[in-house]
């Protein structure tokens, strides 16, 4: 095993889909001036679903760290953007990015103590992190308390947020490529096997897993800060809600958990779902959960990971 980890990553067959990324991100960005707004809101939030979702497989699908509290990143990220462009007027080009370095600095935080628990232990830490975080707003009037804060300024047209969006997902992207066609994803997996053994071969385990954490965490608080930048209101009950972090669990498991494009599928998949099932929320909770079963029992990699098997 020790000799696996000293070799460097092979280059994998994979590089026409590599070419063809840039091209369908111009595409994606071209087709902004032509899309509805119905359109545009769908694409949007497909966007930001994917963007999640990257960052979440590359945690727990390549890192194994089962984490819960993908709300706490993100409601950071709103928080953070929102005070940056109300009280210092900092410009929205320098506002997302420093949303997502708070996210990062929560995670960098936190890492010591959730990363002594492993496995389950840490799924629920994790959980227990969101909720409270959630919480602390809901009490603390210096952000709003539980009525939230407003925007001082118009948020940008919906065409400008989707193409904002499809910049984040393209350097989600990259950041994917380079962790999972380099070194560093041999080491990350080597943890996420047995964390034990890579320790004793010479693997820091508690780096690579902060690396990645912390990676994670600014991805997340950036798409935090934009879904706040296009509400132009936040308030803790819908920024650190549940929902955003069963929605990303979804996506993965049934687009494949450990799959490039398992996020993609998924996403595109439970919007799909959640349109044709609007008027019927109480269908569309029933038949999630039963699709999430299904996929769990019978194609445990995901929907992506069901059709490469067929095929």
């Amino acid at each position: 095993m020790s000799a696996v980890l000293k070799q460097p990553a092979r280059p994998r067959s994979g590089l026409p889909g590599l070419l063809l990324l840039p091209l369908a991100f111009v595409v994606l960005a071209a087709m902004a001036p032509m899309l509805s707004d119905y359109a545009l809101e769908i694409g949007f939030r497909i966007l930001l679903l994917v963007t999640l979702a990257e960052a979440w497989n590359l945690l727990a699908g390549y890192g194994g760290l089962v984490s819960l509290g993908t709300a706490s990143f993100f409601g950071i990220g709103a928080y953070a953007l929102t005070g940056l462009l109300n009280k210092t007027g900092t410009p929205l080009g320098l506002a997302l990015p420093l949303a997502g370095v708070c996210s990062a600095l929560l995670a960098l935080v936190v890492s010591r103590a959730v990363f002594r628990l492993r496995g389950l232990y840490f799924t629920v830490g994790t959980l227990a992190l969101a909720e409270a975080t959630r919480l602390f707003m809901v009490n603390f009037n210096g952000f709003g308390g539980a009525t939230g804060l407003f925007l001082a300024q118009d948020p940008p047209d919906l065409r400008v947020l989707y193409l904002i969006a499809t910049a984040l997902l393209a350097l989600t992207t990259v950041v994917m490529t380079l962790a999972t066609q380099s070194r560093f994803s041999i080491l990350l997996r080597a943890v996420r096997d047995d964390e034990d053994a890579a320790a004793q071969i010479g693997v820091r385990p508690f780096r690579i897993k902060l690396i990645v954490f912390v990676l994670t965490s600014f991805l997340i608080g950036v798409a935090g800060g934009l879904q706040g930048l296009k509400l132009g209101a936040i308030e803790p009950y819908g920024m650190f809600g549940i929902q955003w972090t069963v929605n990303v669990l979804s996506i993965v498991i049934i687009g494949g958990q450990g799959q490039r494009a398992g996020p993609v599928v998924g996403a595109i998949f439970v919007v799909a779902l959640g349109e044709l099932l609007a008027d019927y929320p109480a269908m569309h909770l029933a038949l999630t959960g039963a699709i999430l079963i299904t996929v769990v029992r019978f194609a445990p990699k995901g929907l992506v990971g069901l059709v490469r098997k067929l095929a």
